[in-house]
C-alpha cells in the first residue's frame, strides 16, 4: 500500500492499492519521491500551479484611456479591469442597478452582444467559453435579472466552464431592506459557483476582477460571480492596478504535477494489460493532442463521454464513440470486458456507469482528474492521480517513449474482438419510405459539413442523436449541456460559439421543445447577423419524456405533446413564423428525398437560417441502458 499525495484538504488521505499484481510494482529508486520533470516543445512546465496564462487577445502592456491619476467611476474601473483581462465580448442585459456598467461599456472597446433574456446571455457566454477556451462573461441587473443567470451558473459549474458573471446590486445602504429588485444573489449562487464576491469597497474592484478570472480558469474551471452595488459603480476613484491576489490558500490546494512513481505504475499496468480501454471525458478538452499521441503509442481503444466527444477523433479506427446510457453497445462492451480502465478527466457520472458495482468490474482502474473531490467519489480507483490530465499524459507519453514502447504493445486480439462487436452491434435505425428519421438528418448534416461544424444542442433525444450520429473530429466541437441537462441551451450557446468563431459553420441541432425555451434569441442572431444555422428535429413532443413513458409507463402520456390538441394534423407552433418575425429565412422539410437539398440550402444560405425537419415522435434513442442498469439490460431494438 502506498499513500497517494494529498493535493486538497481531504477528510482522510486516499490510498493507492494495487491488488494482485505480480511482480510488485516498485518504481525505480532514483526517481522515487521526485516530482516528474519534463518539458513540452515550447516551454518548461512549472513546478507549482500559478495564476493561469490568458488565452485571449490581451496585451502584455495595457494602455488605459484614462490618465493614470484621473479619477473615474467604479463602473469604468470594472470595465477596464475586464479589458486588462483581455475581454472583448460580453453578453450583458441592462437594468437599473447595472446601467452604470453598461454606460462604461460604451466608453470601452468591449462589444456587448445583447441577449434577449439573461439566461440566454449566460448560455451564450458558456458557448463562447467552450468554443474559444477563454473565460466567458455575462452581465445582468439586480433582482430578477440576477436570478435569471442561476441556471447558466449551475450549468457552468457542473460542466466545468470558465465563466464570470457580473450583476448589479442595489446601493449598499439598501441591501437587506427588501428594496425593489434586490436579491441576495451571492447567497443564492454560493453552492453553484466556485466563488461569489460582493464588492463593498470600490478600491477592491481591480483585485476582485483579477481573482475572479484566475479562479474561473484555474484548476477545474467553473463560474465566478461578482455582485456590484450601484453606489459602488458610481463612486469616483483613482484605481490601483498593482493589487496582489489574495489566493494563496486556493492555489496551494490546486493539483500539482503527477509524481513519477504514479506514472510508472500506470505504464506497468498498461504493459501487463490484455484488454485496456480509455474512458475519456470533458477534462481532456485541453489535452487532445497528448491523448492522440498516447493512443498512437499504445494502440488502446477510446470510449468517450458526452462531454468528451471530439477530444479524440470519432472517425479514428480506435474510437468506440460514446459510452453510457445512450452509448454504443461496443463501447459499453469494452468497458465491461476490460481488464484495465484508464479513466482520464471523468467523474463516473450516473449516466455513464449505470449500476456502479457492475461498471468495469473486471478492471483495474486508473483515475486521473484535476479535482481531488472526484477521486474515489463514485468509484474507487486502484491508481488515483490528482493532476491535470495534460501534464499526466505528457509524463506517461515520455515514459512510454523512453521505454521504446511504440508499436511494441500488442492488443490486436482485443482490438479484433471489439471490431467484431462493432459489426455485430452498429448504430442503426429503422427507415420507412419517405419519413425522415432524425438519425438520418444528423448523418446527412455530418456528411455535408464533413464533420467539421461546431454543433450545439438543447437537451433531449435530439441531443443524443447528435452525439451518436455526428462524427466529431476535434475538441470544442460539441457544445451541449451535460451535467445539468438544461433545455433551451442550444440556441444561445450557438450565439456564443458563432461570436467566438465567426468563420466557422455553427449549427444548432435542436428539438422543438428545447428550442422554444429560448427562441427569443432569434432576435439577437438577426441583429448581430450571426451565421447560425438551426436544424430543428420537430416531433411535436417532448421526445425523451415520450420514450420513457413508452418504456416504463405503458405509454401513458403526461402532457408531453407540444402541439395543438385540437389540430393534431397540423404542425404547431409554426417555427417558420418565429423565424419570419425576426427576418430569418427558413424552410420546412417533411420528405426524406428532399432532406439533403434542404440541408444544403441551409448551409449555403449566407447568415442565419432555420430548417424545420418534421420527424416521427415514436422514434426512440437506441441503444438505451435503463437508469441503474448494466450492459445486459440494454434495449437495442424498438418493437413499436
Amino acid at each position: 500500500m502506498m499513500t497517494c499525495p494529498t493535493y486538497f484538504s481531504l477528510s482522510k488521505p486516499c490510498t493507492l492499492v494495487i491488488p494482485s499484481l505480480t511482480p510488485p510494482l516498485k518504481p525505480t529508486t532514483r526517481r522515487r519521491n521526485k516530482l516528474l520533470s519534463f518539458t513540452t516543445t515550447a516551454t518548461a512546465i512549472p513546478a507549482t500551479v500559478t495564476a493561469p496564462t490568458r488565452k485571449d487577445n490581451s496585451l502584455d502592456t495595457f494602455f488605459s484611456r484614462f490618465d493614470p491619476h484621473e479619477a473615474r467611476k467604479g463602473a469604468d474601473v470594472l470595465v477596464e479591469a475586464l479589458e486588462r483581462e483581455g475581454v472583448n465580448r460580453v453578453f450583458a442585459y441592462p437594468g437599473g442597478a447595472s446601467i452604470e456598467i453598461h454606460l462604461a461599456l460604451t466608453r470601452s472597446k468591449i462589444i456587448n452582444v445583447l441577449p434577449r433574456h439573461e439566461q440566454g446571455g449566460a448560455f451564450a457566454a458558456e458557448g463562447y467559453a467552450r468554443a474559444s477556451g477563454r473565460v466567458g462573461v455575462c452581465m445582468a441587473t439586480s433582482g430578477p435579472g440576477a436570478t435569471n443567470l442561476v441556471t447558466g451558473l449551475a450549468d457552468a459549474m457542473l460542466d466545468s466552464i470558465p465563466l464570470v458573471a457580473i450583476t448589479g446590486q442595489v446601493p449598499r445602504p439598501m441591501i437587506g431592506t427588501d428594496a425593489f429588485q434586490a436579491t441576495p444573489i451571492v447567497e443564492v449562487t454560493r453552492s453553484i459557483t466556485k466563488h461569489s464576491y460582493i464588492v463593498m469597497d470600490v478600491e477592491d474592484i481591480p483585485r476582485i476582477v483579477k481573482e475572479a478570472f484566475s479562479i474561473a480558469s484555474s484548476g477545474r474551471p467553473g463560474p465566478v460571480l461578482i455582485d456590484v452595488p450601484k453606489d459602488v459603480q458610481e463612486e469616483l476613484i483613482v484605481p490601483n492596478w498593482n493589487h496582489s491576489l489574495r489566493l494563496s490558500g486556493y492555489f496551494s490546494k490546486l493539483s500539482k504535477r503527477p509524481k513519477i512513481e504514479q506514472l510508472e505504475i500506470i505504464v506497468r499496468l498498461i504493459m501487463e494489460s490484455k484488454k485496456p480501454v480509455l474512458y475519456v471525458g470533458g477534462g481532456c478538452v485541453n489535452a487532445s493532442e497528448e491523448l492522440k499521441r498516447f493512443v498512437e503509442i499504445t494502440g488502446i481503444p477510446v470510449a468517450m463521454t458526452l462531454m468528451g466527444l471530439g477530444n479524440f477523433d470519432c472517425t479514428h479506427e480506435l474510437s468506440l464513440h460514446m459510452l453510457g446510457m445512450y452509448g454504443t453497445m461496443y463501447a459499453n462492451y469494452a468497458i465491461d470486458k476490460s481488464d484495465l480502465l484508464l479513466a482520464f478527466g471523468v467523474r463516473f457520472d450516473d449516466r455513464v456507469t449505470g449500476k456502479v458495482e457492475a461498471f468495469a468490474s473486471r478492471a483495474k482502474i486508473v483515475h486521473i482528474d484535476i479535482d481531488s473531490a472526484e477521486i474515489g467519489k463514485i468509484k474507487q480507483a486502484h491508481v488515483p492521480v490528482c493532476s491535470d490530465v495534460k501534464l499526466a499524459l505528457q509524463g506517461i507519453n515520455m515514459l512510454l517513449e523512453e521505454k521504446g514502447m511504440k508499436n511494441k504493445l500488442n492488443f490486436c486480439p482485443w482490438i479484433n474482438e471489439l471490431k467484431e462487436q462493432k459489426l455485430k452491434n452498429p448504430l442503426t435505425y429503422r427507415t420507412f419510405e419517405e419519413e425522415i428519421r432524425p438519425q438520418y438528418a444528423v448523418q446527412v448534416l455530418d456528411e455535408l459539413t464533413n464533420g467539421e461544424a461546431i454543433i450545439t444542442s438543447g437537451v433531449g433525444q435530439h441531443q443524443m442523436w447528435s452525439a451518436q450520429f455526428y462524427n466529431f473530429k476535434r475538441a470544442r466541437q460539441l457544445i451541449t449541456s451535460g451535467g445539468l441537462g438544461a433545455m433551451g441551451y442550444g440556441l444561445p450557446a450557438a450565439i456564443g460559439a458563432a461570436v467566438a468563431n465567426p468563420d466557422a459553420v455553427v449549427v444548432d441541432i435542436d428539438g422543438d421543445g428545447s428550442f422554444m425555451m429560448n427562441l427569443q434569441e432569434l432576435a439577437t442572431i438577426r441583429v448581430e447577423n450571426l451565421p447560425v444555422k438551426m436544424m430543428i428535429l420537430n416531433n411535436q413532443h417532448l421526445g425523451m419524456i415520450v420514450q420513457w413513458e413508452d418504456l416504463f409507463s405503458k405509454a401513458n402520456k403526461s402532457r408531453s405533446y407540444l402541439g395543438n390538441p385540437l389540430k393534431q394534423d397540423e404542425i404547431f407552433p409554426n417555427m417558420l413564423k418565429f423565424a419570419e418575425a425576426c427576418e430569418i429565412p427558413g424552410a420546412r422539410v417533411t420528405k426524406k428525398s428532399e432532406l439533403r437539398d434542404a440541408i444544403k440550402t441551409m448551409l449555403d444560405t449566407p447568415g442565419p437560417y432555420l430548417l424545420d425537419v418534421v420527424v416521427p415522435h415514436q422514434e426512440h434513442v437506441l441503444p438505451f441502458v435503463p437508469s441503474g442498469g448494466t450492459l445486459k439490460d440494454a434495449i437495442v431494438f424498438q418493437h413499436c
